[in-house]
């Protein structure tokens, strides 16, 4: 009987999947530091409740969460939130705008400044990326182009776990039906 119930717990564990938020490193391998272009970063990126922020950076920065009025005049002010510990792990639990800024004197004004667009899992809702530069472009010589178009959201690892109740009921039914 107990090999039954575990094969049945199996079954259901099988059947029903778990939602996965994705870790965004924020300026992927550069991190949070003075010289990324954060508007660029965001830009063809989707942002789902559940995902995850991840800031690292070392002792010369720190992030403030803060609301849209400080973010366009990079101003703590009004500060949600500030982290300082280096490698600064924010969750992603509610759908709308997230504004974050390095709070350092001229290092938001030089571009240390991040906004966000979050939407709801599997919503089709377009990221969006702030109004203002959050650096100045760069000086590489490279042409830049624009893109009339939206870019493809990327995949985001999240699972859906819409139409699993019938899966599950279904596992329910034959686990059931073995059991006797």
């Amino acid at each position: 009987m107990a090999k039954a119930i575990a094969a049945s717990f199996l079954v259901l564990m099988l059947g029903f999947p778990t939602v996965f938020g994705v870790d965004y490193d924020v300026g992927d391998s550069n991190g949070w530091t003075s010289g990324v272009d954060y508007t660029t970063w965001v830009s063809g990126k989707t942002f789902n409740v559940g995902d995850n922020l991840v800031f690292k950076y070392d002792s010369s920065h720190e992030v403030d969460e803060v609301n849209e009025s400080g973010y366009s005049s990079c101003s703590s002010s009004n500060l949600i939130k500030n982290h300082n510990d280096g490698n600064s792990k924010i969750a992603l639990s509610a759908t709308g705008n997230r504004y974050f800024i390095c709070p350092r004197a001229g290092h938001c004004a030089g571009g240390m400044k991040l906004q966000i667009n979050v939407v709801a899992a599997n919503s089709t809702t377009p990221p969006t990326t702030p109004s203002t530069p959050s650096s100045p472009p760069s000086e590489s010589g490279t042409p830049s182009t624009t893109n009339s178009t939206s870019p493809p959201s990327k995949p985001n690892g999240a699972v859906g776990v819409s139409g699993s109740i019938g899966l599950l009921a279904a596992a329910s039914a034959v686990v059931l039906g073995f059991m006797g």
